[in-house]
């Protein structure tokens, strides 16, 4: 049995129709889940691009890379000029990659 047993009807322009379209295809929705947000007033955020997952796997090796030269200088008890160079050309390859720079 269905959960939603009100059928609403609207009509609409060409123009009106494809901006409707695009709105919930930028939000990542079909028309109808998108239209049920709009009238609870639930905040539809853009869907993220579609580099994020490779984006993110990236961003997570790095963060692997910089734990294990934060493990490495811990056990020596210190850090070198080229080691913290290292580490931080990693956190400036993460901040291009969050911020869609190569």
């Amino acid at each position: 049995m269905r959960k939603r047993n009100r059928h609403v009807s609207v009509w609409m322009n060409d123009g009106e129709y494809r901006h409707l379209k695009q709105q919930a295809h930028a939000a990542g929705m079909g028309i109808d889940p998108f239209i049920r947000c709009l009238v609870a007033d639930k905040e539809i955020a853009p869907r993220p691009p579609d580099s994020y997952d490779d984006i993110l796997r990236e961003l997570s090796a790095i963060g692997n890379n910089v734990n294990q030269i934060a493990h490495w200088a811990n056990a020596k008890k210190g850090v070198t000029d080229p080691e913290m160079e290292t580490a931080a050309a990693l956190v400036r390859q993460a901040w291009r990659l969050v911020k869609g720079v190569r």
